[in-house]
């Protein structure tokens, strides 16, 4: 299947990203963006793009704003979202290049988004597939909790910083393999999570007592939309361990230095490490 991506056009085009942010996060989603700012940001060094199909219909998109943090240009990205029905043909991963490109024409050096730490894919795509880094944890970072897929569990969120012109993220994009992971990484421990009887990990109601050490993980759930539904406080349960683990170690000067998955066990795990600077 062909897509294109380009710049929305028109004023059905522009409806029709405000319908799919409906349809993406539910029809009450008050932090829509509509369609008069998505035009309007064109005009100043935004980015309001789509993705159609060969029959014109826009099936994904993403939007940002442009403007100068420490005296440097950068850009917030501020949505990227795909229809369900076409998420295994790469298209959030086109629309990103697409933004990355757009933007580097302005001479843009860093581009910031957020995401939750909860969601496995995500911390996938933004730090082994295009190489982002941790900027830093916010805690209910937006006002509303009317998202459906959020709803319940906070707005707690990573900034990512996306370094576009580094050396790191062009190695990234071009699909390196980072490097492996250390042998010794399976000894680090797990500061928020325990087994249960089965052996199945199990997000600590209140963890304590976190270990002072050179490097740690953090374990998050594979499918944290699955672990919601298996019982209902299994999302806040998820939530608070990893609030307490990264506010204690960010705060700490430690670094988030990897995310993986691993393959036997499946279970997901981000790396944190004290800085050596």
């Amino acid at each position: 299947m062909t897509f294109t991506i380009r710049p929305m056009q028109g004023h059905q085009e522009y409806l029709d990203c405000v319908k799919l942010q409906e349809e993406t996060w539910g029809e009450h989603f008050s932090e829509r963006v509509p369609a008069s700012i998505l035009m309007v940001s064109q005009k100043i060094g935004g980015v309001a793009a789509g993705a159609f199909t060969e029959a014109g219909e826009m099936v994904g998109f993403v939007f940002g704003i442009s403007g100068f943090k420490n005296g440097k240009r950068v850009h917030w990205s501020d949505m990227l979202a795909v229809k369900p029905e076409y998420r295994d043909h790469g298209l959030g991963w086109k629309l990103k290049m697409y933004q990355r490109e757009s933007v580097l024409k302005l001479g843009v050096e860093i581009i910031y988004w957020t995401y939750d730490p909860l969601e496995a894919r995500n911390a996938h795509l933004n730090l082994n597939k295009l190489g982002a880094e941790i900027d830093e944890y916010v805690p209910d970072m937006y006002p509303s909790e009317d998202s459906v897929l959020h709803r319940g569990i906070g707005l707690d969120r990573f900034v990512v910083a996306w370094h576009i012109q580094s050396k790191k993220v062009e190695q990234a994009i071009a699909g390196k393999e980072p490097e492996p992971l250390p042998a010794e990484m399976n000894n680090w421990p797990v500061v928020n999570t325990e087994l249960d009887s089965s052996g199945k990990p199990r997000p600590l109601e209140s963890p304590g007592n976190l270990p002072d050490v050179p490097a740690l993980r953090v374990e998050i759930p594979e499918n944290i939309q699955q672990a919601k539904a298996e019982y209902e406080s299994a999302g806040r349960r998820w939530r608070h361990c990893t609030r307490v683990a990264f506010q204690h170690y960010l705060s700490r000067g430690y670094k988030v230095t990897r995310f993986y998955r691993d393959r036997e066990s499946h279970r997901c795990f981000y790396v944190l490490e004290r800085s050596r600077s």
